[in-house]
């Protein structure tokens, strides 16, 4: 069911409510990779008509979230190797860029929020709330395209995020993630876009060496073979 401050919030539309009430929940696990998600299903979890379901899997489908499996429906997707290999070599031009934009563009007002997001990330790991902190970095690399102020940038990224933010929760290192932003960060607190640039794509590579690994060792490829 939705929160109430979910349903309290009438200036969005009820099915982007329900987009982000699922994809949280792929996020953080609760709907792993070959999950079935059925319309009528999430209608009574959510206590919502099945019309903004269906509008909230579509929104899903065009991030890459979920795909269609024939008559199995809408199915939570998983990233092969080669699909990770592939977003990395988008996300290296694409973000790379968001951070030379940011850095010439952010306000001490942007560089603070950005900054306070870190340090939640670094609270909630203290804590041990992983989600949370997961959470907190994810909305870093948001701001960041926030901060970049450029509407052709950010509709090129937004159908990536969704895919970026589900493969990072796979981090093993949250610490060394954490660290790696404050990086980022100085780098584009700098106001130096070129200093950003080469930030933005040393952490890009390094992740890009990581993850096929981790994919391969969780063996998430295999799973979207799911009967």
């Amino acid at each position: 069911m939705l929160t109430a401050d979910q349903t309290r919030d009438k200036d969005r539309p009820l099915r982007e409510t329900v987009r982000d009430a699922i994809r949280s929940r792929i996020f953080e696990g609760h709907y792993a990779p070959g999950t079935r998600l059925v319309e009528r299903d999430l209608a009574a979890e959510f206590n919502v008509s099945r019309l903004p379901v269906r509008e909230a899997l579509r929104m899903l489908r065009q991030e890459g979230l979920i795909g269609d499996r024939g008559a199995r429906g809408a199915e939570v997707s998983s990233l092969s190797a080669k699909e990770v290999e592939d977003l990395f070599d988008v996300r290296s031009s694409l973000e790379v860029l968001a951070c030379r934009l940011a850095a010439a563009r952010a306000t001490p007002q942007d560089l603070r929020q950005l900054e306070g997001m870190l340090d939640d990330a670094e609270r909630y790991l203290a804590k041990g709330s992983l989600i949370e902190a997961h959470r907190a970095n994810n909305e870093f690399h948001d701001a960041i395209t926030r901060i970049a102020d450029n509407n052709f940038l950010r509709s090129a990224l937004e159908p990536l995020q969704g895919r970026m933010h589900w493969l990072f929760r796979h981090a093993t290192d949250l610490p060394e993630l954490i660290q790696e932003h404050r990086d980022l960060y100085a780098a584009i607190a700098s106001g130096d876009p070129d200093r950003a640039a080469a930030r933005s794509a040393s952490h890009i590579n390094k992740y890009r060496e990581q993850f096929p690994e981790d994919v391969h060792r969780t063996d998430l490829s295999q799973q979207r073979k799911t009967p």
